[in-house]
């Protein structure tokens, strides 16, 4: 039925619970799965008369998230490796991150997003909102082929 996962992770324990989940129902599916992290985009700078900022903060920010990424992703595919599961790994830049995993997904032609939901309730949930949530509103709106499912 599922034959290409899409997994976003972040390194979380809530996210490596998911890659373990996904891992296992590829396992038994027959799936393959997208390991994918987005990284934050450098933050804009608006600077007025005599703002000072070191030329090289942008690249070593980038070094550094790419750095991060890779240990995630890396860790992820480790988990797939040792169950047989084949996998690819994706790091993308984003202001965005449900806008990059959506497009990831149809990039890649995945037909299942399979991703944490951190679980914030009350206040935390107002304020933050979900990315699961803006992914899920946004798969609504793929054809029925699409699924997206709550590890």
């Amino acid at each position: 039925m599922f034959k290409h996962l899409l997994v976003p992770t972040d390194g979380t324990d809530f996210s490596l619970a998911a890659v373990r989940r996904a891992v296992s129902f590829a396992r038994d599916a027959g799936a393959r799965i997208t390991f994918l992290h987005v990284e934050h985009a450098f933050p804009a700078v608006y600077c007025g008369e005599g703002a000072i900022m070191d030329a090289s903060a942008p690249a070593l920010f980038h070094e550094q998230a790419d750095g991060k990424a890779h240990r995630i992703l890396d860790e992820a595919a480790e988990i797939a490796r040792d169950a047989g599961v084949e996998c690819a790994l994706l790091a993308l830049v984003s202001e965005s991150p449900n806008e990059a995993i959506v497009e990831a997904a149809e990039h890649n032609a995945c037909d299942l997003i399979f991703m944490a939901s951190h679980g914030h309730t009350g206040i935390g949930h107002l304020l933050l909102s979900s990315i699961t949530e803006k992914v899920l509103a946004a798969c609504r709106t793929f054809s029925s082929r699409e699924r997206m499912t709550y590890a």
